[in-house]
């Protein structure tokens, strides 16, 4: 089942190395490890063409194909430190699945396992307002709680005192006068092949936001783990 004609690609990143949380990617919520979270996803989606997962370690790849997720190459070393960029990542799983299936993708997603809160639905408005519309791409966003905003934010001075990181921040003392700000989420991505692969470009030129606005958690740290837990659990 194709959507507009366009063949699709589903991307998973799953590098083996995690500081915050060691083997973060083969970590469990509910009884399934983040990276079945993202395949039970996927199969709620038949327009996806094709999903593959990216990743340099055995481990996952040996988890990832007993889940029956497509793992037909290990990401090469240097795209698996902690300095390499989504971006070359994502290129470089786009180029060897084109490969790997002998075909052209017109479009690809990039899943992050680190996203729990993940819908199927958010997939798919994604990929419609991509289509839709005459973006390069389209990412998953959530809005800034307002204490999290730059103009809330401070930092130290040199003489060690603290100061408003914005010069007019102690302004905005009361929250409801802070503008709107927006964050990346993690839960989708989708992008052109013309975009990525012939322009290097992701979110620089002509992206255009999909606004989540329900509670969602990007797993950096145990308690996000835990947090991830409760909302699944008290939806």
């Amino acid at each position: 089942m194709s959507l507009e004609n366009k063949n699709i690609l589903a991307v998973i990143p799953a590098r083996g190395g995690s500081k915050g949380i060691p083997r973060k990617n083969l970590r469990q919520i509910c009884g399934k490890t983040l990276i079945q979270n993202v395949n039970e996803c996927i199969q709620q989606l038949p327009w996806i063409d094709a999903a593959v997962l990216s990743t340099d370690d055995e481990e996952i790849a040996k988890h990832s194909k007993s889940i029956g997720i497509d793992t037909p190459f290990l990401r090469p070393p240097e795209l698996a430190t902690d300095n390499a960029e989504s971006i070359d990542v994502w290129i470089h799983a786009w180029l060897a699945s084109e490969k790997h299936f002998d075909k052209i993708f017109d479009i690809s997603i990039l899943l992050e396992p680190t996203s729990p809160m993940r819908l199927a639905e958010d997939v798919n408005q994604t990929v419609q307002k991509l289509i839709q519309s005459n973006a390069n791409t389209v990412a998953t966003v959530s809005k800034t709680p307002g204490h999290y905003t730059p103009h809330k934010t401070l930092q130290l001075a040199n003489d060690g005192t603290i100061e408003p990181f914005m010069p007019d921040g102690i302004q905005y003392s009361i929250r409801q006068k802070i503008p709107d700000y927006y964050h990346r989420n993690g839960i989708c991505y989708a992008v052109t092949r013309n975009s990525l692969i012939d322009s290097r470009n992701l979110m620089e030129h002509n992206c255009l936001p999909l606004i989540i606005e329900r509670q969602v958690v990007n797993v950096d740290e145990e308690i996000d783990l835990k947090f991830a837990e409760f909302l699944l659990a008290n939806p």
